[in-house]
């Protein structure tokens, strides 16, 4: 078996909860409202962004793993560092300090059963460039993984010149690599970016790419989402999607050049899209050996049933269970499960980490018999698999 070792790089900031775990979802809408004087807990401190969330996932998923991000001189970038090492000092040797730039952090609004608030500083992470990338070290580790470009001034400046050259640059250094996004409203300098020029440029050196539904319809089809939108209830486009759909945003993104595409859907799970075997062939040291059993896949798989406790993270979690999984040698349909299930382990705590199990602890849980959420495909072609409780269609 190949090295479980990985290096998350990009976003990375501190998140500041209160606690609201005592409210109803209607006394937090009815309380929050200005000028008025709310009750709450005490405040909760974790690290925050892709390469908190996803790496410290993968450590705690049995992957050895390093965090590349970037930080201030300062209390709240000590902080950062305080915590990433109380989990295992060797994570964090390849970050960067920056003693010109303010730490990130974020204020995480986060009440029972409702989708949480975010209060958020780029800090430090508008100034990350190629350049704070330790290449020397991804010569030594199996995959890595990049996270939040909307969130970093550097990575979408200039058609995203910064973000296609480190991903260039590790693909020449023989690694598998991932790329995950994060929204970014329309009023922002990011939301007002070309997208389309910026993951046109970096997808070819991607070999697995999994934004959310919502994060990739805003950046290549603004009018379908806008559209989507304005017919849903709330502007949640979740209950909206349909097979088709994501079919024809899957073979989009394959066709910018990304082998294996996976599409974050919140509480409708994930789908995942993957290219030919010849695309797959060229996707680095931490690929699948078997790469025949993964070629021209089409699945989606439904959320495994859990109490909800908040939201924060989720994404990151499910993304940390599927490269895993890819690290293990796994099928295509116990990669998708294992993200489900690290994502649904994540929900169960309100912040972003506690709620992950090992590896061993995830899987047994799956093994039990864990029973997902009903997701009825009325599409040609889609047919059920009852032992993985998966979708597919070949």
């Amino acid at each position: 078996m190949k090295a479980l070792s990985a290096i998350a790089a990009g976003h990375i900031c501190l998140d500041i909860y209160p606690d609201l775990s005592h409210l109803t979802p209607t006394q937090f809408q009815e309380n929050f409202i200005p000028g008025h004087l709310m009750t709450i807990g005490p405040l909760f401190f974790s690290t925050g962004g892709a390469v908190s969330n996803t790496g410290l996932a993968l450590h705690t998923l049995g992957v050895e793993t390093q965090l590349m991000g970037k930080i201030g001189n300062d209390f709240v970038g000590q902080v950062i560092k305080d915590i990433l090492q109380n989990f295992d000092p060797s994570l964090v040797v390849g970050m960067v300090e920056d003693a010109k730039s303010d730490s990130s952090y974020t204020i995480v609004i986060t009440p029972p059963d409702i989708d949480r608030y975010l209060l958020h500083c780029p800090g430090a992470n508008d100034t990350f460039s190629a350049n704070d990338i330790n290449y020397s070290l991804l010569e030594t580790v199996s995959l890595f993984h990049f996270g939040y470009p909307p969130l970093m001034k550097e990575m979408y400046a200039g058609g995203g010149r910064e973000l296609a050259r480190i991903f260039r640059l590790a693909k020449q250094a023989g690694v598998t690599t991932s790329l995950d996004t994060a929204f970014v409203g329309p009023e922002s300098i990011a939301g007002q970016s070309d997208w389309r020029v910026i993951l046109t440029a970096a997808l070819p050196f991607v070999d697995i790419f999994m934004p959310s539904i919502e994060e990739i319809l805003f950046m290549l089809r603004r009018d379908q989402y806008k559209d989507l939108q304005s017919q849903a209830t709330d502007e949640d486009i979740i209950p909206l999607l349909t097979p088709e759909l994501l079919s024809s945003l899957g073979s989009e993104l394959l066709n910018m050049g990304a082998p294996i595409v996976a599409l974050k859907l919140g509480n409708r799970g994930l789908y995942v899209r993957t290219g030919s075997l010849e695309t797959l062939s060229g996707m680095g040291r931490g690929a699948p050996a078997d790469l025949d059993h993964w070629a021209d896949q089409e699945l989606w798989s439904p959320c495994f049933e859990v109490k909800v406790a908040g939201t924060a993270g989720s994404g990151d979690a499910t993304i940390a269970g599927f490269l895993s999984a890819l690290l293990r040698e796994a099928s295509p349909l116990e990669a998708i499960n294992a993200a489900v299930a690290v994502g649904a382990c994540n929900v169960e705590k309100v912040d972003t980490l506690s709620g992950i199990q090992t590896w061993e602890a995830t899987m047994a849980r799956i093994d039990n018999g864990w029973p997902k959420k009903k997701l009825n495909i009325e599409a040609d072609g889609w047919s059920y698999d009852t032992n993985h409780q998966v979708w597919s269609r070949f």
